[in-house]
Protein backbone atom coordinates (compact mmCIF):
# COMPACT_ATOMS: atom_id res chain seq x y z
CA UNK A 1 0.00 0.00 0.00
CA UNK A 2 1.03 3.76 -0.41
CA UNK A 3 3.09 5.63 2.10
CA UNK A 4 0.76 8.01 3.97
CA UNK A 5 3.33 11.25 4.27
CA UNK A 6 3.21 12.51 7.98
CA UNK A 7 5.25 16.60 7.91
CA UNK A 8 5.37 19.15 10.18
CA UNK A 9 4.19 22.62 8.64
CA UNK A 10 6.33 25.85 9.69
CA UNK A 11 4.27 29.05 8.86
CA UNK A 12 6.09 31.56 6.46
CA UNK A 13 3.46 34.28 5.46
CA UNK A 14 -0.24 34.85 5.94
CA UNK A 15 -2.01 37.25 3.24
CA UNK A 16 -6.00 37.94 3.36
CA UNK A 17 -7.20 37.03 0.06
CA UNK A 18 -10.61 38.76 0.86
CA UNK A 19 -12.54 39.71 4.10
CA UNK A 20 -12.89 35.54 5.53
CA UNK A 21 -10.81 34.28 3.60
CA UNK A 22 -6.44 33.62 4.44
CA UNK A 23 -4.02 32.45 3.06
CA UNK A 24 -1.09 30.21 4.74
CA UNK A 25 2.40 29.87 3.30
CA UNK A 26 3.83 27.20 4.67
CA UNK A 27 7.37 25.43 4.30
CA UNK A 28 7.11 21.07 4.94
CA UNK A 29 9.58 19.49 6.55
CA UNK A 30 9.30 17.21 3.03
CA UNK A 31 6.85 16.37 0.40
CA UNK A 32 6.21 13.54 -2.26
CA UNK A 33 7.42 14.76 -5.72
CA UNK A 34 3.62 14.10 -6.58
CA UNK A 35 2.10 16.90 -4.60
CA UNK A 36 1.11 19.53 -6.48
CA UNK A 37 0.95 18.10 -10.06
CA UNK A 38 -2.84 17.40 -9.90
CA UNK A 39 -5.98 19.68 -8.95
CA UNK A 40 -8.03 18.90 -5.97
CA UNK A 41 -4.83 17.18 -3.55
CA UNK A 42 -6.61 16.48 -0.74
CA UNK A 43 -4.54 16.57 2.78
CA UNK A 44 -5.50 16.98 6.60
CA UNK A 45 -3.69 19.11 8.76
CA UNK A 46 -3.05 18.13 12.76
CA UNK A 47 -3.66 21.57 14.88
CA UNK A 48 -1.91 22.00 18.26
CA UNK A 49 -4.19 21.82 21.60
CA UNK A 50 -3.95 24.40 23.92
CA UNK A 51 -0.76 25.16 25.48
CA UNK A 52 0.97 23.10 22.62
CA UNK A 53 4.03 24.83 20.34
CA UNK A 54 3.04 22.45 17.68
CA UNK A 55 0.77 19.16 17.35
CA UNK A 56 1.89 15.86 18.79
CA UNK A 57 2.12 13.39 16.09
CA UNK A 58 2.34 9.63 15.73
CA UNK A 59 5.58 8.23 13.25
CA UNK A 60 4.85 7.60 10.01
CA UNK A 61 3.33 4.36 8.45
CA UNK A 62 3.05 2.81 4.98
CA UNK A 63 -0.87 2.41 5.70
CA UNK A 64 -3.67 4.71 6.31
CA UNK A 65 -5.09 2.18 9.09
CA UNK A 66 -2.44 1.47 11.07
CA UNK A 67 -1.33 5.48 11.13
CA UNK A 68 -4.69 6.02 12.42
CA UNK A 69 -4.99 3.86 15.05
CA UNK A 70 -1.30 5.29 15.91
CA UNK A 71 -3.59 8.57 15.77
CA UNK A 72 -5.93 7.19 18.31
CA UNK A 73 -3.58 5.98 20.58
CA UNK A 74 -1.99 9.50 21.78
CA UNK A 75 -4.06 10.39 24.92
CA UNK A 76 -7.40 12.73 24.43
CA UNK A 77 -6.04 15.65 26.00
CA UNK A 78 -2.99 15.51 24.02
CA UNK A 79 -4.50 14.71 20.42
CA UNK A 80 -4.36 16.98 18.21
CA UNK A 81 -7.31 18.44 16.63
CA UNK A 82 -7.53 17.10 12.41
CA UNK A 83 -9.53 18.91 9.39
CA UNK A 84 -9.33 18.29 5.92
CA UNK A 85 -7.88 21.04 3.04
CA UNK A 86 -7.45 20.89 -0.60
CA UNK A 87 -3.78 22.01 -1.19
CA UNK A 88 -4.09 25.30 -3.25
CA UNK A 89 -0.79 25.02 -4.42
CA UNK A 90 2.79 24.43 -4.52
CA UNK A 91 5.59 26.31 -5.83
CA UNK A 92 7.53 24.22 -8.11
CA UNK A 93 10.62 22.77 -6.98
CA UNK A 94 10.27 23.96 -3.49
CA UNK A 95 8.62 22.50 -0.44
CA UNK A 96 6.57 25.20 -0.27
CA UNK A 97 2.96 25.12 -0.12
CA UNK A 98 -0.27 27.51 0.04
CA UNK A 99 -3.64 26.64 1.53
CA UNK A 100 -6.42 28.69 2.10
CA UNK A 101 -8.86 28.92 4.92
CA UNK A 102 -12.53 30.12 5.58
CA UNK A 103 -12.38 32.39 8.21
CA UNK A 104 -16.05 31.86 10.28
CA UNK A 105 -14.83 33.16 13.67
CA UNK A 106 -13.19 31.19 16.54
CA UNK A 107 -16.27 28.33 15.99
CA UNK A 108 -13.64 25.37 15.57
CA UNK A 109 -9.86 24.62 15.93
CA UNK A 110 -8.85 25.15 12.46
CA UNK A 111 -10.53 29.10 11.42
CA UNK A 112 -9.39 30.18 15.43
CA UNK A 113 -5.73 29.15 14.94
CA UNK A 114 -5.61 30.68 11.43
CA UNK A 115 -7.43 34.18 12.53
CA UNK A 116 -4.32 34.27 14.48
CA UNK A 117 -1.81 32.54 12.64
CA UNK A 118 1.63 34.26 11.88
CA UNK A 119 4.69 33.32 10.79
CA UNK A 120 7.05 30.75 13.19
CA UNK A 121 3.68 28.76 13.82
CA UNK A 122 3.93 25.26 13.02
CA UNK A 123 1.12 22.31 12.30
CA UNK A 124 1.03 19.00 11.07
CA UNK A 125 0.03 17.30 7.56
CA UNK A 126 -0.86 13.80 6.65
CA UNK A 127 -1.03 13.35 3.15
CA UNK A 128 -1.51 14.47 0.02
CA UNK A 129 -0.84 10.91 -0.71
CA UNK A 130 -1.99 8.07 -3.47
CA UNK A 131 -3.83 6.28 -0.67
CA UNK A 132 -6.70 8.66 -1.37
CA UNK A 133 -5.99 9.14 -5.20
CA UNK A 134 -8.94 8.62 -7.29
CA UNK A 135 -8.77 5.10 -9.63
CA UNK A 136 -9.99 7.07 -12.65
CA UNK A 137 -8.43 10.89 -13.26
CA UNK A 138 -10.51 13.50 -12.29
CA UNK A 139 -8.89 15.06 -15.26
CA UNK A 140 -9.47 12.54 -17.84
CA UNK A 141 -12.98 12.46 -16.54
CA UNK A 142 -13.29 16.33 -17.24
CA UNK A 143 -11.93 16.32 -20.67
CA UNK A 144 -13.85 13.31 -22.05
CA UNK A 145 -17.04 14.97 -21.00
CA UNK A 146 -18.66 18.05 -23.53
CA UNK A 147 -18.50 20.92 -20.76
CA UNK A 148 -17.95 21.15 -16.93
CA UNK A 149 -20.03 21.89 -14.17
CA UNK A 150 -18.56 23.06 -11.09
CA UNK A 151 -21.12 24.42 -7.97
CA UNK A 152 -19.35 24.53 -4.40
CA UNK A 153 -19.48 27.02 -1.72
CA UNK A 154 -16.42 29.47 -0.17
CA UNK A 155 -15.22 25.49 1.08
CA UNK A 156 -14.75 24.55 -2.44
CA UNK A 157 -13.00 27.49 -3.72
CA UNK A 158 -9.47 26.29 -3.03
CA UNK A 159 -10.36 22.65 -4.87
CA UNK A 160 -12.43 24.97 -7.71
CA UNK A 161 -9.69 27.36 -8.22
CA UNK A 162 -7.37 24.10 -8.82
CA UNK A 163 -9.44 22.51 -10.95
CA UNK A 164 -10.13 25.83 -13.14
CA UNK A 165 -6.33 26.03 -13.59
CA UNK A 166 -5.91 23.01 -14.63
CA UNK A 167 -8.75 23.05 -17.66
CA UNK A 168 -7.03 22.90 -20.98
CA UNK A 169 -7.31 25.69 -23.41
CA UNK A 170 -10.87 26.16 -24.83
CA UNK A 171 -12.77 23.92 -22.30
CA UNK A 172 -15.75 24.84 -21.70
CA UNK A 173 -17.10 24.95 -18.02
CA UNK A 174 -19.62 26.55 -15.80
CA UNK A 175 -19.00 27.22 -12.33
CA UNK A 176 -21.86 28.21 -9.20
CA UNK A 177 -20.18 29.81 -6.29
CA UNK A 178 -21.67 30.55 -3.11
CA UNK A 179 -20.28 33.24 -1.03
CA UNK A 180 -21.16 35.77 1.45
CA UNK A 181 -21.28 38.67 -0.35
CA UNK A 182 -19.38 40.41 -3.49
CA UNK A 183 -16.58 41.30 -0.86
CA UNK A 184 -15.62 37.44 -1.40
CA UNK A 185 -15.34 37.05 -4.88
CA UNK A 186 -11.92 36.08 -5.92
CA UNK A 187 -9.68 35.69 -9.38
CA UNK A 188 -8.99 32.55 -10.97
CA UNK A 189 -6.47 31.94 -13.79
CA UNK A 190 -8.02 29.46 -16.70
CA UNK A 191 -7.24 28.98 -20.45
CA UNK A 192 -10.65 27.66 -20.19
CA UNK A 193 -13.72 28.90 -21.27
CA UNK A 194 -15.47 29.81 -17.87
CA UNK A 195 -18.45 31.50 -17.22
CA UNK A 196 -18.37 31.87 -13.39
CA UNK A 197 -21.93 32.73 -11.41
CA UNK A 198 -20.93 34.49 -8.14
CA UNK A 199 -24.24 33.54 -5.46
CA UNK A 200 -24.62 35.70 -2.66
CA UNK A 201 -26.07 35.03 0.56
CA UNK A 202 -25.99 38.77 1.66
CA UNK A 203 -26.65 37.79 5.78
CA UNK A 204 -28.27 34.06 5.51
CA UNK A 205 -25.83 31.53 7.34
CA UNK A 206 -23.94 29.34 5.60
CA UNK A 207 -25.50 25.92 5.17
CA UNK A 208 -28.71 27.56 5.75
CA UNK A 209 -28.86 29.26 2.37
CA UNK A 210 -30.69 27.61 -0.93
CA UNK A 211 -29.15 30.48 -3.32
CA UNK A 212 -26.75 27.66 -4.57
CA UNK A 213 -29.55 24.85 -4.88
CA UNK A 214 -31.53 27.39 -6.82
CA UNK A 215 -29.69 28.71 -8.94
CA UNK A 216 -28.26 25.39 -10.31
CA UNK A 217 -31.64 24.39 -10.44
CA UNK A 218 -33.19 27.33 -12.28
CA UNK A 219 -30.07 27.41 -14.79
CA UNK A 220 -30.37 26.72 -18.65
CA UNK A 221 -27.14 23.94 -19.25
CA UNK A 222 -25.12 24.35 -22.22
CA UNK A 223 -25.81 21.48 -24.58
CA UNK A 224 -23.59 18.73 -24.66
CA UNK A 225 -22.70 15.85 -22.05
CA UNK A 226 -21.59 17.62 -18.53
CA UNK A 227 -18.77 16.30 -15.76
CA UNK A 228 -20.23 17.56 -12.76
CA UNK A 229 -17.83 18.30 -9.22
CA UNK A 230 -20.10 19.14 -6.96
CA UNK A 231 -18.25 20.29 -3.00
CA UNK A 232 -19.59 22.00 0.29
CA UNK A 233 -22.21 21.69 2.95
CA UNK A 234 -23.15 18.09 2.86
CA UNK A 235 -26.91 18.90 2.92
CA UNK A 236 -26.32 21.27 -0.36
CA UNK A 237 -24.43 18.45 -1.76
CA UNK A 238 -26.71 15.96 -1.56
CA UNK A 239 -29.78 18.25 -2.53
CA UNK A 240 -27.44 19.01 -5.88
CA UNK A 241 -26.99 15.11 -6.40
CA UNK A 242 -30.47 14.48 -6.69
CA UNK A 243 -31.37 17.06 -8.88
CA UNK A 244 -28.48 16.37 -11.34
CA UNK A 245 -29.13 12.30 -11.28
CA UNK A 246 -33.22 12.79 -10.98
CA UNK A 247 -34.18 15.93 -12.69
CA UNK A 248 -31.18 16.37 -15.59
CA UNK A 249 -30.52 12.54 -16.16
CA UNK A 250 -26.67 12.64 -15.03
CA UNK A 251 -25.43 9.34 -15.16
CA UNK A 252 -24.20 9.30 -11.10
CA UNK A 253 -20.63 8.51 -12.67
CA UNK A 254 -20.48 11.84 -14.29
CA UNK A 255 -20.70 13.71 -10.54
CA UNK A 256 -17.67 13.82 -8.41
CA UNK A 257 -19.38 15.45 -5.08
CA UNK A 258 -17.88 15.80 -1.56
CA UNK A 259 -19.37 16.87 1.53
CA UNK A 260 -16.97 19.33 3.04
CA UNK A 261 -18.96 20.10 6.27
CA UNK A 262 -21.85 19.67 7.98
CA UNK A 263 -24.34 21.77 9.35
CA UNK A 264 -24.35 22.34 13.16
CA UNK A 265 -21.62 19.33 13.04
CA UNK A 266 -17.95 18.88 12.98
CA UNK A 267 -15.63 16.25 12.19
CA UNK A 268 -15.07 15.49 15.21
CA UNK A 269 -18.38 14.56 15.79
CA UNK A 270 -20.21 10.82 14.82
CA UNK A 271 -21.11 10.38 10.99
CA UNK A 272 -25.06 10.80 10.58
CA UNK A 273 -27.07 8.30 9.06
CA UNK A 274 -26.85 10.16 5.59
CA UNK A 275 -23.26 10.41 6.08
CA UNK A 276 -22.43 6.88 6.35
CA UNK A 277 -25.11 6.18 3.18
CA UNK A 278 -22.89 8.63 1.39
CA UNK A 279 -19.82 7.19 1.84
CA UNK A 280 -21.38 3.94 0.88
CA UNK A 281 -22.15 4.69 -2.42
CA UNK A 282 -18.69 6.97 -2.97
CA UNK A 283 -16.98 3.39 -1.43
CA UNK A 284 -19.54 1.72 -3.96
CA UNK A 285 -18.64 3.86 -7.13
CA UNK A 286 -14.63 3.80 -6.60
CA UNK A 287 -15.18 0.01 -6.17
CA UNK A 288 -16.75 0.02 -10.02
CA UNK A 289 -13.80 2.46 -10.87
CA UNK A 290 -11.73 0.08 -9.83
CA UNK A 291 -13.07 -2.83 -11.64
CA UNK A 292 -13.05 -1.06 -14.34
CA UNK A 293 -9.36 -0.37 -14.80
CA UNK A 294 -8.38 -3.85 -13.76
Amino acid sequence: MAELPVSFLLVTDVTRLTPRMARVTFEADHLDDSVGRSPDQQLKLCFPRPGQQEPVLPEQSDDATSWYQAFLAIPEDERPWMRSFTLRRRVPGTRTIEIDFVLHGDTGPATSWAGSAKPGDRLGMVGPSAVYARPVSLTDSITDADWLLLAGDETALPAIATLLEALPEGTRAVAYLEVADGAERQTFRTAGDVTLHWLYRDGVSAGRSEVLTDAVRAAEFPPGRPFAWLAGESGTVRALRRHLVGERGLDKRSIDFSGYWRLKLTQDDAPTAEDMAEAQERLAEYQAATDDQS
